[in-house]
C-alpha cells in the first residue's frame, strides 16, 4: 500500500488582493452567514475573511472588527447563492476553495452563485 503524501491547497488569490471586477479562483474561511426570512426571494450569503477567527486567541479586551488578535487586517468578500435557503456545509469557521465572476457590491466584493468546495481539516 502506497504512502499518503498530504495534498497541497491550490489558494489562488488570496482575498486582499481581489480584483475590482473579473473571474477569480480564491480560499478563505466563512465569517458568518446570513439567512434571510421566508418571505423574501430565497438567497444565502456568506462573509469569506483570509483569516480563521475560531482559531485566533481572544486577548483581555475586544478586537476591532475587521482587525485579527495580531493587528493584521482582515479582508472580506461576500458570496452568495441566489435560489437557496442554506448550503449544506456551509457554516461559520468552514474553509472554501471558490471561483467565479467578483464585482463591487456596496462597497464590498461580492460572488454570485460560485463553484466552491468545502476542504477539511485535518486531523492530528
Amino acid at each position: 500500500m502506497p504512502d499518503r503524501q498530504p495534498v497541497e491547497v491550490q489558494e489562488g488569490t488570496p482575498v486582499c488582493a481581489l480584483p475590482a471586477r473579473g473571474r477569480v479562483r480564491c480560499s478563505g474561511f466563512v465569517d458568518s452567514v446570513t439567512i434571510l426570512p421566508p418571505g423574501r426571494a430565497p438567497e444565502f450569503s456568506a462573509i469569506i475573511t483570509d483569516v480563521d477567527k475560531y482559531l485566533l486567541p481572544v486577548p483581555g479586551g475586544a478586537v476591532r472588527p475587521g482587525v485579527t488578535a495580531n493587528g493584521k487586517q482582515n479582508h472580506r468578500i461576500r458570496v452568495i447563492w441566489l435560489g437557496r435557503r442554506r448550503v449544506p456545509g456551509i457554516a461559520p469557521g468552514t474553509r472554501l476553495r471558490f471561483e467565479g465572476m467578483v464585482a463591487l457590491r456596496d462597497g464590498l466584493p461580492t460572488m454570485f452563485n460560485p463553484r466552491y468546495e468545502i476542504i477539511g481539516k485535518q486531523e492530528i
